[in-house]
């Protein structure tokens, strides 16, 4: 699969997975013999892979690392796991951010909704 074709499944633009690959979050992409990159089901599986983790904000140096630990084999397991565990740690916190925000403005909502219905009940009586 050529480059736009993969930019194309994931949402992307050929643009970001030349970036992606340049900052090492993709191991290298093989060539066909014109020296074009040739995406595999290997290298699909790493732009989903990539894709979820900065969509849910993992940096790029994070991944990165990651990346190249990954290269470098199982001699490497545990300190790839650290890096997703506290990447992991670093999602729940903003998780839980986003719970007490989500039920703050429930809560807002609820208020403005009843001030509305007072408001045409007031109204409906002048």
């Amino acid at each position: 699969m050529n480059i736009s074709e993969a930019a194309e499944k994931y949402g992307m633009t050929p643009a970001t997975l030349r970036y992606y690959e340049k900052e090492g979050l993709l191991p290298p992409v093989t060539r066909n013999q014109a020296g074009n990159r040739d995406f595999n089901d290997d290298d699909l599986n790493w732009i989903e892979f990539i894709k979820c983790m900065r969509d849910a904000g993992l940096s790029v140096e994070s991944l990165a690392r990651y990346s190249k630990l990954y290269q470098e084999g199982e001699e490497t397991l545990v300190e790839r796991k650290e890096i997703l565990d506290e990447e992991y740690q670093k999602l729940l916190e903003k998780q839980r951010f986003m719970n007490d925000t989500v039920a703050r403005l429930e809560k807002k909502l609820a208020f403005y909704e009843n001030e509305i219905m007072q408001a045409g009940k007031v109204g409906a009586r002048k």
